[in-house]
């Protein structure tokens, strides 16, 4: 079995658990440090040839990281794709049974079952709170409806102040991010890189949490500690 990934969190996933079956990924897959495999560009731009040249039996990909037409372009030239879409937590762990099985993992890798039991019991807050989930600024974005990241904070207590709007990820006026009154503001490093000097300074007064954007928004082995550290970093802001 040879398989292509397009999707870091996808990369993760099947490296770890049937490592001698990935030969290609994106060049934003960074996990596991380690991954010796050839790069095939972005996710959103990837080397459609150089994928076909390293005749894989399967392609990994996802709806929303990974463009119909590269996609297209693969089935069109024989190749196999499997396309994922993960939108909160239960479908992640589904489809990540899913690729895995595609991938010939033999059994359930261990982290799977880790991370579907600490999903069952995850980290109970003392009340809930509302928050806005910038993803990105110069314009600023922020998580709507329907998002992974989104049911990630909602399971652990924190309500999306933009969960209901008609946009999954809507740009939103810093003005009108302000004016919601958010009880906190949840600051991942990524897409955008969000730190301490660059993003806190937009919302004075409100508290912050600055998270590992791989634990909000990566479906993979990091889904098992996530609940506790995200948990951790959440209380800490909100204490």
């Amino acid at each position: 079995m040879r398989v292509v990934s397009l999707v870091p969190s996808l990369t993760e996933a099947v490296a770890v658990s049937v490592p001698s079956t990935l030969v290609g990924a994106t060049d934003w897959c960074s996990h596991p440090a380690d991954l010796d495999v050839l790069r095939i560009g972005g996710t959103k731009n990837p080397d459609v040839d150089a994928v076909v040249r390293l005749a894989p039996d399967l392609v990994v990909a996802n709806e929303e990281e990974n463009r119909e037409p590269d996609l297209t372009a693969l089935r069109e030239a024989g190749i196999e794709v499997l396309v994922t879409e993960v939108r909160d937590v239960p479908g992640a762990l589904r489809e990540l049974d899913r690729v895995l099985a595609a991938c010939g993992a033999r059994s359930r890798p261990h982290w799977l079952e880790a991370a579907e039991a600490a999903w069952a019991e995850p980290p109970a807050p003392a009340r809930r709170t509302t928050a806005i989930v910038p993803i990105w600024r110069r314009p600023w974005m922020v998580l709507g409806r329907d998002t992974f990241a989104g049911d990630v904070l909602a399971r652990l207590g924190v309500d999306n102040l933009y969960a209901q709007h008609e946009d999954r990820y809507p740009r939103v006026p810093l003005s009108e991010l302000t004016a919601a009154s958010p009880e906190l503001v949840v600051l991942p490093d990524e897409p955008y890189r969000f730190t301490a000097d660059d993003g806190p300074e937009a919302f004075p007064g409100v508290p912050r949490a600055l998270v590992d954007g791989r634990l909000l928004t990566w479906y993979g082995p990091s889904l098992a500690e996530a609940p506790a550290r995200l948990g951790e970093a959440l209380r800490a802001a909100r204490s």
